[in-house]
């Protein structure tokens, strides 16, 4: 890539790429008559590439498509100062990662400037860049000291290496993400076993925890990012990215949904002005997903995206190494230790139903899919055999289960079960009594009911 001033690089510039202020555009036809307008949006691809949106199919597409050259102006949105670049058309991508990126951050311009109905991606218009300069001009001066979040992540990083525990590995990870990074409000969600939802296992920062709420997987910003493993950054509130209306319309496709109120409120902010989620990915698998919100408009820049980008990734290494650990930890026998009958004055009905493993304790809804399988699993062997320690390894090989063939992450689920029991102060709680080893403590006399698939009480 050809550059004017040789010590200017496209990564110096991405703060103008971020689409606050509107850019400038100049094309000519095959003919020679020129044309200049403005643009919505220019997206950093890499450090030789960038994006265009293509929106309308007006007189700067038909020059384009006729003479692939054009010039763009872009103003930064803090200093003032202005940047040329000349570009040269590739291609334009209809669907896949830099689309949805671009198709999301364009959704929150769009709100933002109450265009909602009119700006609507139709592609992303890949360009070489050329040529690289600095428009003539007298920045303003920045106030403060610019943040550098290189130690930041490296302490970050560090941190995550030293955990010796899944659950250690959330909770130290949503700190410093806090503490280090800045970013007061945030979540860990992963990947369910059969890759269609994910489910929020830790937060910070929120009213509510919202473990154990669900994002069907291209549902919202999140769920977006996971399906196109690629991180998405909103710098506006954009409505259509939203949470409570995602869940809601996916929950409501579901045949049980109209007999069962089973859905944990996620615990994102209402309107969020500014998001961030990244994939967590690991061992070339995507597990799930870091998540961070704001009420701030621009709150997340791109130091902040790559900063959680690296974060994400050494917590998935992590996560994988912990949970591999745990699930060859021991010969899957555990001690049957009887637990004595509680207090006949506290009685509690468990129900549980078969259509999508939901538990509910006296009529309130706890918990389903998998962790309520294994919470049912754990219940039945306690009423029965007087059953209170098990191992994660006969979990992990018990076909009542029905684990998917991809390993699902039983040492997460437990502790999201684990979480969730503390949260509702159920009768029943979850201890780790060692490496790969816990129990459950039961604090009422216990009445289990399994609801048969279709059935109704």
């Amino acid at each position: 890539m050809q550059t004017i001033d040789p010590d200017l690089r496209l990564d110096d510039i991405r703060a103008c790429m971020d689409g606050v202020i509107p850019g400038v555009i100049a094309t000519c036809a095959a003919d020679g008559v020129p044309n200049v307008s403005f643009f919505s949006q220019l997206e950093y691809v890499d450090p030789g590439h960038v994006a265009l949106s293509f929106q309308f199919f007006n007189k700067t597409r038909e020059n384009i498509l006729g003479n692939p050259f054009a010039s763009v102006n872009v103003p930064d949105p803090l200093s003032g100062a202005t940047y040329r670049l000349v570009l040269e058309y590739l291609r334009t991508e209809t669907e896949g990662p830099l689309f949805e990126r671009m198709k999301a951050r364009l959704a929150g311009i769009a709100a933002h400037e109450g265009m909602s109905d009119v700006f609507r991606l139709r592609g992303s218009d890949v360009y070489r860049v050329l040529e690289i300069e600095r428009v003539p001009g007298e920045p303003v001066a920045l106030a403060g000291a610019p943040r550098h979040l290189l130690g930041a992540t490296r302490a970050c990083i560090e941190h995550i290496a030293g955990c010796g525990a899944v659950d250690e590995l959330m909770d130290v990870t949503l700190a410093d993400v806090d503490r280090l990074l800045g970013m007061e409000r945030a979540m860990i969600l992963l990947l369910d076993g059969d890759g269609d939802r994910l489910y929020t296992v830790a937060s910070r920062g929120y009213p509510s925890s919202g473990v154990g709420s669900e994002v069907p997987v291209g549902a919202g910003l999140i769920g977006v990012a996971v399906r196109e493993r690629c991180p998405i950054r909103i710098s506006f509130t954009a409505p259509e990215y939203g949470y409570s209306r995602a869940v809601r319309e996916a929950t409501m496709r579901g045949a049980l949904a109209a007999r069962l109120e089973t859905a944990i409120p996620f615990p994102g902010l209402e309107d969020p002005q500014s998001q961030l989620a990244v994939p967590i990915v690991a061992a070339q698998r995507t597990l799930g997903a870091l998540y961070v919100d704001s009420d701030l408009q621009m709150r997340f820049t791109c130091d902040d995206e790559d900063a959680l980008a690296v974060v994400a990734s050494r917590f998935g290494a992590a996560l994988l190494m912990l949970t591999d650990a745990a699930g060859v930890h021991g010969d899957g026998s555990t001690p049957v230790r009887r637990q004595p009958p509680p207090g006949p004055e506290r009685r509690c009905v468990v129900r549980h139903y078969d259509e999508n493993d939901s538990v509910f304790f006296d009529d309130a809804y706890l918990i389903k899919g998998v962790a309520g399988a294994i919470l049912w699993r754990l219940l039945e062997d306690h009423v029965r055999n007087g059953r209170s320690e098990f191992s994660n390894r006969e979990l992990r090989l018990d076909p009542r289960l029905r684990f998917p063939e991809l390993n699902d992450n039983l040492e997460a689920r437990l502790i999201l079960l684990q979480r969730r029991l503390a949260e509702r102060s159920a009768p029943v709680q979850i201890v780790k009594t060692g490496r790969g080893r816990f129990a459950i403590h039961v604090g009422a006399q216990l009445v289990l009911e399994a609801v048969a698939a279709g059935a109704r009480r």
